[in-house]
């Protein structure tokens, strides 16, 4: 089959990935074999193929907002039939057992392995998974249309749950990119006002079109206070200005993989029992608690996509936020 391989983490300035010819995985007992359709790309991408998250398997296919149709089942598979269409998203197994997992905590999993990090995702002609971490795709959306909701929307919809978002709120959103443009519709869904911090201008008239209160800057002072915050930039600064805005007993949620250092702060920024949170990975309930909602909605993605061999140049589009909503590579045969 035809893939995007990575052989070692270098900058995407330097076409770290590498079309090529590799052999077809086989599906075990429990797996299922995914011929790939579409598959998002993802800041976590960028920040493994750089090295900034480490990478235990070499070389390796990234990707991990997948979107296909299972072309052949192992042995014992009996939630999916061939033809079903799926999508494979991050979280790509848990144990089962270790404490996080026995506590219902599976995205904070001892054992937990990724798609794309720990296994090969996506960038590829096919893929294989335990079908118990493959999700039915709703009939609303397309194959390039619901590759975003499998990261972009997974975590931003975990990250308005952490955050404690509640209905009629006011819920901050600092960097627009391929989450926060799914977790503003979540948000205006749950009757909240959104407000949009981002240094684009052409990503400030997208949130603004889909349903913006307010846009600004990071460093801009909105008309109220906040009662959430969520980052989705990975720039610790950010925690901060979040704070800054920040109504008395209100949460800040972090929401990247990656993040550059939070400097010190005035612990009055803290005060009146403001909290910050992280937001690690994702449940399988996440998972098929946003594909509910979003096709309730119907959550509307802004994608623009690519061939496969172009999953270089997109990476470079990606790091320098030239990509409006999200990137989707699509996969010829």
């Amino acid at each position: 089959m035809r893939a995007m391989l990575l052989k070692r983490a270098r900058r995407v300035a330097d076409n770290p990935l590498e079309f090529v010819e590799v052999e077809t995985p086989t599906p075990r007992a429990n797996e299922i074999r995914i011929a790939v359709r579409a598959c998002g790309v993802c800041h976590t991408d960028l920040h493994t193929i750089e090295g900034e998250i480490a990478l235990p398997k070499l070389p390796i296919i990234p990707g991990h907002q997948i979107v296909g149709v299972v072309e052949s089942a192992g042995q014992d598979v009996t939630r999916f039939h061939v033809g079903a269409r799926v999508g494979v998203p991050w979280l790509n197994w848990t144990c089962g057992a270790c404490e996080y997992c026995a506590r219902g905590l599976e995205n904070l999993c001892e054992n937990a392995r990724f798609t794309g990090q720990h296994v090969d995702g996506g960038y590829a002609e096919f893929v294989v998974v335990n079908e118990n971490f493959a999700y039915k795709i709703p009939d609303v959306f397309d194959d390039a249309h619901a590759a975003p909701l499998l990261c972009g929307g997974v975590i931003g919809y975990r990250a308005l749950r952490v955050s404690g978002l509640q209905p009629g709120e006011r819920v901050g959103l600092f960097g627009f990119g391929s989450s926060a443009h799914i977790a503003l519709q979540i948000a205006r869904h749950w009757n909240c006002e959104a407000y949009v911090f981002t240094r684009s201008e052409e990503h400030r008239a997208l949130a603004r079109q889909l349903g913006a209160a307010w846009t600004g800057s990071a460093s801009d002072a909105p008309p109220h206070l906040l009662d959430r915050a969520i980052i989705f930039a990975p720039v610790g600064d950010l925690v901060l200005d979040a704070l800054r805005v920040l109504r008395k007993g209100g949460a800040v949620a972090h929401a990247g993989v990656y993040s550059t250092p939070i400097p010190q702060l005035d612990y009055n920024l803290l005060y009146h029992e403001r909290v910050v949170r992280s937001v690690a990975n994702s449940t399988r309930q996440d998972a098929i608690d946003l594909l509910r909602v979003a096709a309730e909605i119907p959550v509307k993605t802004e994608v623009e996509t690519f061939p496969l061999q172009d999953a270089n140049r997109v990476l470079q589009l990606l790091k320098t936020s030239k990509v409006r909503g999200s990137a989707v590579l699509e996969i010829a045969r």
